[in-house]
């Protein structure tokens, strides 16, 4: 079956087996190399279906894609968080997730944006998005998600962000940074380790975990001065919560690689 047709079915008119069989074949069509089944076909697909599953269906189905961040191919590994973001969307999230995702997310090196074979793989922001996704969840401690943001940015690696990665990395902090319980001493404690490393730079050409960090930093800034809003929604900007004493320590942190700035 063509992949353009394989998903045609309403996950709601589909009972028993066939239902069951439906499932298995999108969450093994999610660790396909060909973009056109895995992309456009289920992940497009479990967006849809994700917010009409049972609760039973999200959870079983969150427990595979975790499974797939120990999967040999980077494709799988780097869906499986944007599925689990979906879910965490639609309302579900499994504490027993956050330990495989914290592992995996600072230590994943295939950092490619884009391939011509595979298409997206884009594990740093799907990862984001997971992280921005589990910043507007109930239960959530906020500091724990800023830290690891910082684990990623930090993580030695030659891959200089492509495809608006940073971007993307900016994004969920500046939601975690909107957290309402998020004290004003947490909101920039996460910003210590960042400065630290950027005290460690020598003369010479820019390391690329250096240059990803900054860029972060620099639309993370723009985010908390002008405001954010939730992605594909024409929803009224948000801000973070402590928003002076995070631009202040934005700006300070950045200062230590950018001394002639203000």
């Amino acid at each position: 079956m063509p992949a353009s047709h394989r998903y045609d079915s309403d996950i709601r008119a589909l009972t028993g087996a066939p239902r069951a069989a439906a499932l298995d074949a999108l969450v093994g069509d999610l660790c396909s190399p060909d973009p056109r089944v895995r992309d456009d076909g289920a992940y497009v697909t479990a967006a849809r279906w994700i917010p009409a599953l049972e609760p039973a269906e999200r959870h079983e189905l969150g427990d595979r894609a975790v499974a797939y961040l120990a999967h040999p191919a980077v494709q799988a590994r780097a869906f499986a968080p944007l599925v689990l973001a979906r879910i965490t969307e639609a309302g579900d999230w499994c504490e027993t997730w956050w330990r495989p995702f914290a592992q995996w997310y600072p230590a994943e090196r295939d950092l490619r944006g884009y391939d011509a074979a595979l298409g997206w793989v884009h594990a740093v922001a799907h990862g984001a998005d997971l992280l921005a996704a589990l910043a507007r969840h109930p239960g959530q401690d906020p500091a724990s998600l800023a830290d690891l943001a910082v684990a990623r940015l930090l993580a030695p690696t030659e891959h200089v962000f492509d495809a608006q990665e940073d971007d993307r990395l900016a994004y969920a902090l500046a939601r975690i940074l909107s957290h309402p319980d998020l004290g004003a001493e947490a909101s920039t404690a996460w910003l210590g380790p960042v400065e630290k490393a950027f005290r460690t730079g020598e003369p010479g050409p820019v390391p690329p975990w250096a240059s990803n960090t900054m860029r972060t930093l620099r639309m993370l800034y723009v985010l908390a001065d002008r405001g954010l809003r939730t992605r594909n929604t024409d929803e009224p900007l948000h801000t973070v919560t402590h928003r002076e004493s995070v631009l202040d320590a934005l700006a300070a942190t950045l200062a230590v690689v950018a001394p002639y700035s203000g």
